[in-house]
């Protein structure tokens, strides 16, 4: 016979907090961290429009496309006449430019296949038998050596804050703009800023089209759709060479820009 005092069986457990809370009602999910070694956090830029590059920082850029001209065929004279011009045209400039020569390599591929419908349309058996000799060695040619093309750009920035600020981001040690670490940051500008900015990009534009104009050097300022060409070709040199971005309204990708809430529907709002 057991004490009044004593039972049988197990104890009983006494209730831990919150163990009704979460009984009543479930506990939120857990957001997923935001990966800040993104591909769109590496990007520089924030939008194109309006044929201008819209930074991450709040400036703009407009990019000039250039052809090139045959100095070393010249005579003494008009490179000298050249030199003079370019002294010049880089004396009477207010702002900062950059300028970029980039090589890329070619796609022959289309050219081969172009021969090859010609050769397949051509009666002359003369001209058959050259034609297979040529297609032979320029595919042998681009077999063995990279086919290069040089493309010339000239790069204007436009900073709402003034040029100052150009100065003192290129004060900046290098290792430290690689060891910060970038933000999503939203670039926010103001109606009046921005419209401003559009007038001061295409007054330095087309005063650096003349100065070029003076040395002999036709030049174009690219629009929204070959600046987003040129981006792909940069940032996917061996995707571009295969695959060409041609027509935005072809395009499979999803062009997107930072924001700070998602859109309906989890889409993203539009680049272009």
């Amino acid at each position: 016979m057991q004490p009044n005092n004593q039972f049988s069986g197990p104890a009983p457990v006494a209730p831990t907090i919150g163990s009704a809370t979460s009984a009543s009602s479930p506990q939120p999910a857990p957001q997923k961290p935001k990966n800040p070694n993104s591909t769109q956090n590496s990007l520089l830029l924030s939008e194109i429009r309006d044929n201008m590059i819209i930074m991450a920082d709040g400036s703009f850029r407009a990019v000039v496309a250039c052809k090139s001209i045959n100095f070393d065929l010249m005579s003494s004279n008009e490179r000298e006449g050249v030199e003079f011009s370019y002294q010049n045209f880089i004396n009477s400039l207010t702002h900062p430019i950059q300028i970029l020569v980039r090589s890329q390599r070619i796609d022959i591929g289309p050219y081969i296949d172009k021969l090859v419908k010609i050769r397949r349309d051509q009666d002359n058996m003369l001209l058959n038998v050259l034609m297979d000799d040529y297609i032979d060695f320029i595919d042998a040619l681009s077999q063995e050596a990279n086919i290069m093309d040089k493309s010339f750009f000239i790069t204007i920035p436009y900073y709402s804050q003034g040029d100052l600020a150009n100065i003192i981001e290129q004060g900046k040690g290098f290792f430290s703009k690689i060891s910060s670490r970038s933000k999503n940051t939203v670039t926010k500008i103001d109606s009046e800023t921005y419209e401003k900015a559009k007038t001061e990009i295409k007054n330095r534009v087309d005063s650096v089209i003349a100065g070029l104009f003076q040395l002999g050097v036709q030049s174009a300022q690219l629009n929204t759709k070959e600046l987003g060409e040129l981006y792909y070709n940069f940032y996917n040199p061996d995707t571009a060479v295969r695959e060409p971005l041609g027509n935005f309204e072809e395009a499979t990708a999803i062009y997107v820009k930072k924001g700070e809430n998602k859109a309906p529907n989890n889409q993203s709002e539009g680049m272009f």
